[in-house]
């Protein structure tokens, strides 16, 4: 009965932990609901690539470069969201990363170089997003102060 309890909380601790961890980083990362009164709307909490150049609801349209203030702002407002973009990508799939070491954590059943190879595989991914959502707040920062 004992032995029969160990290997049940052997399975039980890395499910929960890998579930505790996936949900915690996908409540993070679900994008906010969309409005239908927002012009710059994304997807899957990506900006649009034309974030920032929009006139104001219900028009929507995208301003020219002379009226969102020249060409090298406009330029660089495109720049900026099309880097968050790809940041954020790389956060989904750090989030991946996380999920599928998880599993590889519980499918070792007991081989400790398959337990470390899964261990090693989410710590990567964390540190993974850790800097990619790092890295969006610093362009976002930027974009800010830079672009207005």
């Amino acid at each position: 009965m004992r032995l029969m309890m160990k290997k049940i909380i052997k399975w039980l601790t890395p499910i929960v932990i890998t579930i505790t961890l996936g949900g915690a980083i996908f409540a993070i990362i679900t994008p906010a609901t969309a409005l239908a009164a927002d012009c710059n709307s994304g997807f899957l909490g990506f900006p649009a690539w034309y974030d920032g150049l929009t006139e104001p609801p219900p028009e929507c349209n995208i301003k020219s470069p002379n009226d969102a203030g020249g060409l090298s702002p406009f330029i660089w407002r495109i720049v900026l969201n099309i880097i968050e973009i790809v940041l954020g990508l790389l956060g989904y799939i750090s989030a991946g990363f996380i999920l599928y070491g998880g599993f590889l954590f519980i499918a070792s059943n007991g081989k400790p170089e398959s337990a470390a190879k899964g261990r090693k595989t989410m710590l990567d991914a964390i540190i993974g997003l850790v800097i990619a959502m790092g890295s969006i707040a610093i362009v976002s920062f930027i974009a800010e102060k830079v672009i207005k």
